[in-house]
């Protein structure tokens, strides 16, 4: 994935900063900011990966539950004349809308990214 790290299926950012002569990066995909920093590549990889294990063991001392993520769940606005033709397409090829909508998504995001 380009400009993301992967650790414990958390992804982090990575941005540099020439006026400061410094990479940085925050968690991306919850609300809690967790951010990170290094000066070369590996202290931004034992930055990030010490963030995540932080956050979650912040969460852990206070009892929380740590955001995952990706739940498996989203909501889509459409429009009322979209959300009418994919609901007639998933029809006529008998199947229900939300799986209709998961094979399209499925073919089109395994195009061009490996996870």
């Amino acid at each position: 994935m380009k400009d993301m790290m992967r650790y414990r299926d958390y992804f982090g950012s990575v941005h540099y900063s020439d006026e400061d002569r410094v990479f940085f990066g925050r968690v991306e995909f919850i609300r809690a900011l967790v951010s990170y920093e290094g000066t070369d590549v590996t202290s931004l990889r034992r930055s990030f990966e010490e963030a995540v294990d932080d956050y979650l063991e912040t969460c852990q001392a206070a009892g929380h539950v740590p955001e995952k993520p990706f739940k498996g769940s989203f909501n889509v606005r459409v429009g009322a004349a979209l959300h009418q033709r994919v609901a007639i397409a998933a029809s006529q090829r008998g199947m229900t809308l939300n799986k209709f909508i998961v094979e399209v998504l499925e073919r089109e995001a395994g195009k061009d990214l490996a996870v």
